[in-house]
């Protein structure tokens, strides 16, 4: 799907949009993109609120517990997610080996194929947002969000 847009001058100014705002929007569009290419590839049932569970760095070998904390949801919405995707046949989930109760996510043939089409849409998307930033600014702009990923602003 190639996306080429003329960038739109707002009457705001840079300063004075909020971070949230400034991180949320790119995010959704992202998301929402990732979706629909989804959809268009052949994972016709996976919604929006799918990509808690398939984000970075994806929910293989992961515990429900973590996948909530990571997501930021709560363990009873993050379970209604997985039930969803278990019963769409993207995961499984499975005890752990003398851990008691302890359940682990596993991807499914089927979870890892969509997770790998998630892999290319973002180094689409990529292309394109260096396209038009440029390499450098966009060189940038990761490297920016990297340091934010890392520090204790983004815990």
């Amino acid at each position: 799907m190639e996306v080429k847009r003329k960038m739109t001058k707002s009457p705001i100014k840079p300063a004075e949009m909020l971070i949230g705002a400034l991180l949320r929007v790119p995010a959704q569009a992202i998301h929402r993109r990732i979706i629909h290419e989804l959809n268009e590839a052949g994972f016709e049932e996976l919604r929006v609120p799918h990509m808690a569970v398939l984000q970075f760095p994806g929910p293989d070998g992961a515990r429900p517990g973590a996948l909530a904390e990571r997501a930021g949801i709560s363990k009873q919405a993050m379970n209604q997610l997985l039930r969803s995707l278990e019963s769409l046949g993207y995961i499984v989930r499975s005890d752990v080996p003398n851990k008691g109760r302890a359940r682990i996510v596993r991807l499914t043939r089927r979870g890892r194929a969509a997770y790998a089409k998630i892999h290319d849409i973002l180094r689409e998307i990529e292309r394109e947002w260096m396209a038009e930033l440029g390499p450098r600014r966009f060189a940038e702009l990761k490297e920016i969000l990297f340091l934010i990923w890392q520090s204790p602003l983004a815990r």
